[in-house]
């Protein structure tokens, strides 16, 4: 039976008992809990959790891994293995299953959704997929390895971590400078193939579209200022009136990555509309974000919201633009300013690798296409003799 269930998990045609749950905690180490079918937290978890919060994790941070291990959790559960009995066969287990169940959270209930995959053919950019992306795989592979570590240091747990890794790349990386390339190496077993693809920003004629189906100052303030900034979704939606200096045409955001209150440009048409959208609204509390719910109870907006604006915009438009691509697009036009050094533009994005700035540095497909039409429309350059010479001494000279 254990076999056969085994089996079918690998093969996503078994359901994974949505049992436990992760809670949020009133304490700071750890500021999340992951609850089993007991409605107790889960013991080996507690500790982990608690140790990635005091090495100064965000709490973002706590909240994906406790997610992850929850996963790991009802597979052992449900396999009916004790945490610290697990070997490789499990986490092969796993890595099938999210290799071939369908995601939930891309669940999909319109009738006339897009295929899963398929290609937008007003973008060119790819629906999600129905499953579990490779990226999404591999970092479930670290949380749970990282987790196995921790206990293994302490004299807990299995002495063989059941996630194998590459040990040559682990060596390499232990002492690796960030100003160096990163080595290549064979990826560790059970590792997911990531596919390398470029940034995919906005063209300029679609942008004019894009933000013309933006219906109110709210919104269009909102993707002027992640296009002129590169902020991160979550930092502009943070900004309060006090992180705003009007004069200096600047907004300071507190840095997903460092975690620090940090500076960055907006754009005059952007204040303008931010402007607008404040005296229609009224300013809040000095504190509290500047982009507020426009129905309903007056709260700040969230993530979710402002991405189902963007949702709007591509039902009407036919595309599948994303939140992201804004930051992707104000990169883009960064990066291939012949004013602006990449040196610059890394400052601007906040990015900790030179080389991540780098991948925005590119000719456009749309670029292209406009120059080749230019090169196609213009006239064919006609050889001639300049006056004064003789055709016929041309021809024995160069031949005819």
């Amino acid at each position: 039976m254990t076999s056969h269930l085994r089996n079918e998990l690998m093969e996503g045609r078994a359901r994974l008992p949505r049992v436990g749950s992760v809670v949020e905690l009133e304490t700071q180490h750890p500021p999340y809990a992951v609850i089993g079918p007991d409605n107790e937290p889960v013991v080996p978890v507690v500790p982990y959790l608690r140790d990635l919060a005091l090495n100064d994790n965000s709490p973002a941070t706590a909240r994906s891994y406790a997610n992850d291990l929850l996963r790991w959790f009802r597979f052992l559960w449900l396999l009916n293995v004790s945490w610290d009995k697990a070997t490789e066969g499990e986490v092969s287990v796993i890595v099938g299953w999210l290799r071939t169940a369908p995601n939930l959270q891309r669940r999909r209930t319109r009738p006339d959704a897009p295929e899963p995959g398929s290609v937008n053919p007003r973008t060119g950019k790819r629906y999600l997929k129905a499953g579990y992306a490779p990226a999404t795989i591999n970092h479930a592979l670290t949380v749970v390895g990282s987790f196995y570590d921790f206990h293994r240091d302490l004299g807990r747990g299995p002495l063989v971590n059941p996630v194998p890794v590459s040990e040559a790349r682990r060596r390499a990386l232990a002492h690796h400078s960030p100003m160096e390339t990163v080595p290549v190496f064979r990826r560790g077993r059970l590792r997911q193939r990531v596919p390398s693809t470029e940034p995919r920003a906005i063209p300029d004629a679609m942008w004019d579209e894009f933000f013309a189906a933006m219906n109110h100052d709210r919104d269009r303030a909102a993707v002027l200022l992640y296009v002129a900034s590169g902020a991160r979704a979550s930092e502009l939606l943070g900004v309060t009136p006090a992180d705003i200096d009007w004069p200096g045409q600047i907004f300071y955001v507190v840095s997903k990555g460092t975690r620090l209150r940090e500076p960055i440009p907006a754009s005059p048409q952007a204040l303008v509309l931010l402007a607008a959208y404040l005296d229609a609204m009224g300013m809040p509390a000095a504190h509290e974000p500047v982009f507020r719910t426009r129905r309903g109870p007056d709260k700040p907006l969230t993530y979710w919201a402002m991405r189902r604006v963007i949702q709007r915009a591509n039902d009407k438009l036919k595309t599948n633009w994303s939140l992201h691509d804004l930051r992707h697009t104000a990169a883009e036009r960064m990066a291939n300013d012949p004013h602006l050094t990449l040196v610059e533009v890394r400052a601007i994005l906040r990015h900790a690798d030179l080389a991540t700035t780098g991948r925005y540095l590119h000719a456009r497909v749309e670029d292209l296409f406009d120059a080749l039409q230019a090169h196609y429309q213009r006239p064919r350059i006609q050889l001639s003799i300049a006056p004064g010479y003789d055709a016929d001494d041309f021809k024995v000279v160069f031949g005819g």
